[in-house]
Order: structure tokens, then C-alpha cells, then sequence
């Protein structure tokens, strides 16, 4: 990735295009436009962007279909702005291959910040073996996890739980992908299964499981590990 990060708005708002164009070049990124979904993927094909801003109301495409044709070939963050703002809508997206999704209209700095997460968590596919976060360390080398240096007695399954929500640090990963990818196909339906082991993982790692620093609910929808 370039110190100036490519970036790719695909959004046919005239008005929203002029906010992000703005709020993107004071920020060091560089922004290539586009207000029809087939333009968009062209685009995409020819710059390959760093990243790409979506809406999912264009003229000539669903949003959802032109993710799904994305997400075929592109292996950037792809983060969706809409005004679609239904968990149904959400959870599709997310499933679809979303890596965030902000409702409009969203503030500028969320959507800078939602922006820096994703970028950093793509440039670093490798992670380092031992990773900190404030007092929590988690060592992927030797499957330990300490909290203030004492280690933490977590199961084979909250460890894996907790070690693909790290590997997705910032990003909303959604109930069906989570129970999928750590129980099987056939508990993507266990909703509550999940929130158990959220709820006994929470209670190993976090100072307050109550307000949580490290795993955030997005309501209806999933859990994202925030880092910082």
C-alpha cells in the first residue's frame, strides 16, 4: 500500500461525493470517483484501490449484487455507505463480503476512523506471533493468552473464538459467519449459543464484561474486537 492510500466512492449522491471527496483529501487519501455500479467495477478492475466505498442505492445495480461481483476477484476492505439501516439489509452486506457497513448520514470522523481500522488490518495479514492490546497479550505462537501478565485459563473454544475476532480486529463479523466458522453449518441458528461464549469470554479478558472495551456488540447483527 502507498503512503497515500487509493480509495474508490462509488455512490451516485452528488452531495455525498462532495463530503467525502473533501473529508478524504485532508486526510491524505487519494479518491477516485464513480456514480454508476458499471463504472464502478471498471474502476475498480483498472485502479485497484486501497478501498472501496459503496452504496448500495445506485441507478443501474443493486449494491448487494455489485458487493457479491466484487468479492469474486477484490480482496480490499470494501465498506458500505447507506441508508439502508435494517439489521436484514446489515447482515446481508456483512454475509455478502462487506467489511463494514455505516449508516447514513454517519459522522466524518467515525467513517475516518472505520477507514483507518480497515486499512491497517488488511496491510496486516501476517500479524506478529505475540500481539498487545493495553494489558491483554495474546500469543498465537504458543496459543497463550495473559491479562496483566497472568495467564488465562480459556477453553479450546473461546480461544478460537477470540483468536478470529482478533484476526478481523475492526471489523463486524456477523452471528451466522461467527458460529459457522467455529461450531459448523449446522449451529449457524444458535444465536444464544453464541452469546454464552461471548459472555464467559468477556468475563476472562475484559476489566468490566458489562461495558465491554475488546468485543462490542452491533446489535442484531454480531460482534467486532476493537483493539485500541
Amino acid at each position: 500500500m502507498s503512503n497515500q492510500p487509493n480509495i474508490l466512492i462509488i455512490d451516485d449522491e452528488p452531495q455525498i461525493c462532495k463530503l467525502l471527496q473533501i473529508a478524504l483529501t485532508s486526510n491524505q487519501y487519494k479518491v477516485i470517483e464513480s456514480n454508476t455500479a458499471q463504472d464502478g467495477i471498471v474502476k475498480a478492475a483498472n485502479y485497484l484501490p486501497d478501498l472501496i466505498l459503496l452504496d448500495l442505492g445506485l441507478p443501474d445495480k443493486n449494491g448487494q449484487d455489485v458487493l457479491i461481483e466484487l468479492r469474486t476477484w477484490y480482496h480490499h476492505p470494501i465498506i458500505i455507505l447507506s441508508v439502508q439501516k435494517d439489521e436484514e439489509n446489515i447482515v446481508k452486506a456483512l454475509d455478502n463480503g462487506a467489511t463494514d457497513y455505516l449508516v447514513k448520514p454517519f459522522r466524518t470522523g467515525e467513517l475516518l476512523a472505520r477507514i483507518r481500522s480497515a486499512l491497517r488490518n488488511s496491510s496486516q495479514e501476517n500479524k506478529e506471533p505475540i500481539i498487545n492490546y493495553n494489558t491483554l497479550q495474546i500469543d498465537l505462537v504458543n496459543r497463550i493468552v495473559r491479562k496483566e501478565n497472568e495467564i488465562l485459563k480459556l477453553t479450546t473454544t473461546e480461544y478460537a473464538l477470540l483468536v478470529l475476532l482478533i484476526k478481523n480486529e475492526g471489523k463486524v463479523l456477523t452471528h451466522q459467519y461467527l458460529l459457522k466458522e467455529i461450531w459448523g453449518n449446522t449451529f449457524v441458528n444458535e444465536t444464544q449459543y453464541l452469546r454464552v461464549f461471548i459472555a464467559q469470554l468477556r468475563k476472562k479478558i475484559e476489566n468490566n464484561p458489562n461495558t465491554p472495551n475488546y468485543i462490542i456488540t452491533e446489535s442484531g447483527v454480531g460482534y467486532r474486537f476493537i483493539g485500541n
